[in-house]
């Protein structure tokens, strides 16, 4: 092995070894977590306390994602961060939702009013963060501008507002 294939081999161990290192920290995709309001304790860190309201009916099952605050990923399949989901409850439900860090979020809420898994617009009832007008025009999808807010190192405490056709 000649002295530059030594370097570029270390030097993609110590690539591959950073990022190993700091994923977690930038907050990986695709996480399904359970409903676990201790993570939203006084001594928590970078967490949202998701209190939905105006929950129409038990049946069927609520989802809560979390996304970057950022047009990008902002409602993109694939692109949210943490996923709860839960067993409806007609009223009100709380969520703990854990965040990477400090940063700038959404948080998405979605009814799928008969747990098929698709959404049915005239059926299932939906909810952001700062609670949006959703709009036929938009497909329901505001800007990212609109549903984003900021999560520092404690707890933040958002409402969403569930609306339904």
């Amino acid at each position: 092995m000649t002295l530059k294939n030594t370097f570029r081999t270390g030097a993609m161990a110590l690539a591959i070894g950073g990022l190993a290192v700091t994923a977690p920290a930038m907050g990986q995709y695709r996480q399904k977590i359970g409903n676990d309001l201790s993570k939203c304790s006084a001594n928590s860190r970078s967490a949202v306390k998701v209190t939905v309201q105006g929950i129409e009916s038990s049946s069927g099952k609520m989802r809560v994602q979390s996304y970057k605050g950022i047009s990008s990923d902002w409602l993109e399949k694939g692109k949210w961060l943490n996923r709860i989901e839960a067993q409806a409850s007609a009223g009100t439900m709380v969520f703990c939702v854990p965040m990477p860090g400090p940063g700038t979020y959404g948080i998405a809420v979605r009814h799928d009013k008969n747990g098929n898994g698709s959404t049915d617009i005239t059926k299932d009832g939906g909810g952001m963060s700062n609670n949006p007008s959703i709009n036929i025009f938009n497909l329901g999808k505001p800007s990212y501008k609109k549903t984003r807010f900021t999560v520092g190192d404690g707890v933040t405490s958002i409402t969403i507002n569930m609306k339904y056709m």
